[in-house]
């Protein structure tokens, strides 16, 4: 969910080709759900291993993306708890049979996933997540013989928002997007934290990282720090 552009909540499933510096690292974005998800698959080139971040719905079509492109994901990331990052989690899980991680502060908005799909959505079938695993700041999650991301804390749309960074690109969530950044509409967000989450964390990394949002089109650092207005 985000505070700039809001997107229309109309169902597209939507295949886009990443960009990435590291061509040992490769990454495809698959848009999910009726609120458009980024949802990412990352792996190595060389072992096929990697990792799915913020499946937010259509669980089938994600697996069938994992079998096309034959990938072996280890894990399932989560950037922030909000349902429409998480609703194919436990389809997910249970296919794939691997854990899920996300941050402990989030873990209330994960037990009102379904409920708030439905308020938002209408979406009656929704299956709650299960975690296997808490991450939290500097935490690393590897894949395949090089593979890496660096958990980064960035609370302010959520609790326990994260991003995840590696060798030039960084998964935002819905911290930063486009010309944008993450509501803080609700009682549990806090703008001064968003803002000093990006000032202070995502503005730090190099002005050329890549970075992949929640919602809408890719971006870089350097772009987002010369035309932020927040």
């Amino acid at each position: 969910m985000r505070q700039k552009n809001q997107r229309n909540p109309k169902r597209n499933l939507e295949l886009k080709q990443a960009k990435n510096k590291d061509n040992q690292i490769k990454v495809e974005c698959l848009v999910v759900g009726q609120l458009q998800t980024n949802c990412y698959m990352v792996w190595e080139k060389e072992t096929r291993e990697g990792v799915i971040i913020d499946p937010g719905d259509d669980a089938e079509y994600i697996l069938n993306r994992v079998r096309d492109l034959e990938i072996k994901p280890l894990f399932i990331l989560a950037t922030h708890g909000h349902f429409d990052h998480v609703l194919a989690v436990l389809e997910l899980k249970t296919a794939l049979k691997i854990p899920f991680l996300i941050n402990e502060k989030d873990l209330f908005l994960l037990k009102r996933a379904v409920s708030s799909a439905k308020f938002f959505t209408g979406e009656k079938e929704a299956l709650k997540p299960i975690v296997d695993k808490f991450i939290k700041e500097n935490d690393r999650i590897s894949f395949g013989k090089k593979g890496k991301l660096k958990v980064i804390d960035s609370p302010g749309h959520s609790p326990g928002g994260v991003v995840f960074e590696n060798r030039g690109v960084v998964f935002s969530g819905d911290t930063l997007f486009k010309q944008g950044i993450g509501t803080t509409q609700y009682s549990y967000c806090f703008q001064f934290d968003l803002l000093s989450s990006i000032k202070n964390k995502l503005f730090k990394l190099p002005d050329e990282t890549i970075v992949y949002p929640g919602h809408g089109e890719e971006t870089t650092i350097g772009e987002e720090k010369r035309n932020f207005s927040f």
